[in-house]
């Protein structure tokens, strides 16, 4: 059976990022079938090759293999003039560049838009930064725990009456890197239309403020500085995490007839009816005496037995898995989230599986995370036609 083409067939991405919300955007790109090289500075490469521990056996990082599958690494040493002429000669015929520099450093190379749209009419670029390409920030390193701090996300994030929390998980540079994918795929697809490229300036502190939401919008609307509430919601009640006599599960009644079957089901009939209680906004209004009857209730019986009785009537209750058990989720399983893929120096490794689930066009595993500079070789012969002299004397020169 022919396998169907790739969504990104013949798209060609150079890639020139590093550490996460970059790397993320092209891992996408490369997912849906584009030719994504990673350029990477030679003996060092992306800064989270060095990221751990955890290191695999042979020595590559848990963290790198995260963001890096589906490309191929050339390593080029872009403080030296020969290094730079060889990005321009691969932009020459790539549909997409994508950087994460300091704002200014493109320029200071000869490498700002408007030389690369006449080296490549056309031509896709996407600048993800900190702050952006203008404003009094531009020039600050953006790092994601500063902007979950800047950008409201922590004022939003743990306990009632503890300190502010960041998010487990680096969700700025995560954010950014999904818009950016985002805003380059508008991009090809306007191409096909108009021939034109684009600049996309994507921050990572404008991707923090976005991902407020809600939360932002009840307080442009109000004018009230939102709270934290724990794990709560500020405008549905109940929503939160529960202690049942065996651990904490996640339980959420998102209307008024979840919230009336649920109260039916448990002999509370009396809740529902309460006026306190009957609608959402009454919920949210006696937040505090709601919460304290349902923690009393649920304390009573062991979470799995309080799931099972949410399942039956149709009212959403979870368990709170650790990293291993979401593994193990029957399906998570179905879906394919986990995967193996064959490595140049490990044999194979796991990955977390795309979750771009396009069934006309599957995401492939093509390539697992690629070892420093795997495939500079072949990337120079292939795109540029190098001979193995040239390579090798640009290699004893330090500019590969």
């Amino acid at each position: 059976m022919t396998q169907p083409t790739s969504l990104l067939d013949s798209v060609l991405v150079v890639d020139l990022t590093r550490v996460l919300a970059g790397p993320f955007c092209t891992m996408m790109l490369g997912d849906l079938g584009a030719e994504v090289i990673k350029i990477e500075e030679p003996k060092r490469g992306d800064d989270t090759r060095g990221w751990g521990p955890p290191f695999t056996p042979g020595g590559e990082s848990a963290y790198f293999l995260s963001a890096n599958r589906n490309k191929r690494s050339l390593t080029l040493n872009l403080k030296d003039p020969q290094g730079l002429e060889i990005v321009r000669r691969l932009t020459s015929s790539a549909d997409v560049l994508v950087e994460n520099f300091r704002a200014g450093t493109m320029e200071t190379w000869g490498l700002d838009y408007e030389a690369l749209q006449k080296l490549r009419p056309g031509l896709i670029v996407c600048s993800i930064t900190g702050f952006g390409q203008d404003g009094p920030y531009r020039d600050r390193p953006g790092y994601d725990f500063m902007v979950q701090a800047m950008g409201g996300f922590m004022s939003v994030t743990g306990p009632e009456d503890g300190e502010p929390y960041r998010a487990g998980i680096a969700i700025a540079d995560l954010a950014a890197g999904m818009f950016a994918a985002s805003a380059i795929l508008a991009a090809l697809f306007a191409r096909e239309r108009t021939g034109a490229g684009q600049r996309i300036d994507i921050s990572l502190l404008d991707s923090q403020v976005a991902m407020l939401s809600y939360v932002a919008s009840n307080y442009l609307i109000t004018g009230e500085r939102p709270r934290r509430y724990g794990n709560g919601h500020p405008n549905i009640v109940p929503y939160q995490a529960f202690a049942a006599s065996d651990g904490f599960f996640a339980f959420a009644a998102g209307n008024d007839g979840q919230w009336k079957r649920f109260c039916q089901s448990v002999g509370k009939g009396e809740w529902a009816e309460d006026p306190r209680f009957a609608t959402n906004g009454g919920r949210v209004q006696n937040r505090a005496p709601l919460v304290a009857l349902l923690n009393e209730l649920f304390s009573s019986r062991p979470g799995r037995d309080w799931m099972e009785l949410c399942q039956s009537i149709g009212v959403p209750a979870a368990p709170i898995n650790p990293i291993d058990q979401v593994f193990e989720d029957p399906q998570v399983v179905a879906r394919g989230m986990r995967q193996e893929a064959a490595h140049a120096s490990e044999g194979s490794v796991p990955l977390v599986g795309s979750p771009l689930c396009i069934p006309t066009a599957p995401v492939r595993m093509r390539r697992a995370p690629p070892t420093l500079g795997q495939h500079t070789d072949e990337i120079l012969a292939e795109r540029l036609g190098c001979t193995p002299d040239q390579i090798s004397a640009w290699r004893q020169t330090g500019v590969v």
